[in-house]
């Protein structure tokens, strides 16, 4: 099946693309069949060739989700835009764990909050559970006389 997708060209930090029609299992960078135009997203130009873009499509090229807005955005076809980014199904799978991760997460804070709480009601309970240690009373000593002084 052939499709009408970009091929990343330029260097680091600076993309810009190619609009080329190749067949879907050929890589990214792999060959294609035939330029049908330029992107440049930093400088937001571009320039596309309609007719031939027009022709494949005839042909049954399929075209991807950006290149579809790009040619939406020139006028070259008449149609809505699509959603052109989609999480990865490995990524959905990691925000499921990580989701997971955070209830858990959520999960004890929230015990934590709540522990303080308990201890602090649990020696409470603890004193009126155990019995009351009774004071060990000290009886009074008996008084020794203090012996006055005697005067003679």
């Amino acid at each position: 099946m052939l499709v009408i997708r970009l091929t990343r060209t330029g260097k680091k930090n600076q993309p810009s693309y190619r609009v080329v029609v190749t067949e879907k299992t050929n890589s990214v960078k792999g060959k294609f069949l035939e330029i049908l135009g330029h992107y440049t997203p930093r400088l937001k130009q571009n320039s596309l060739d309609g007719e031939r873009i027009k022709y494949w499509i005839s042909k049954g090229a399929q075209v991807s989700d950006t290149v579809h807005n790009l040619l939406v955005n020139e006028k070259v076809i008449v149609a809505a835009k699509v959603k052109a980014w989609r999480p990865k199904k490995k990524t959905q799978e990691a925000r499921l764990v990580l989701s997971e991760a955070e209830r858990a997460n959520k999960a004890a804070a929230a015990a934590k909050a709540e522990a303080p709480k308990t201890k602090e009601a649990a020696p409470a309970e603890t004193k009126e559970e155990a019995p009351a240690e009774e004071p060990v009373k000290e009886e009074p000593k008996a008084e020794t006389p203090v012996e006055e002084p005697k005067t003679e």
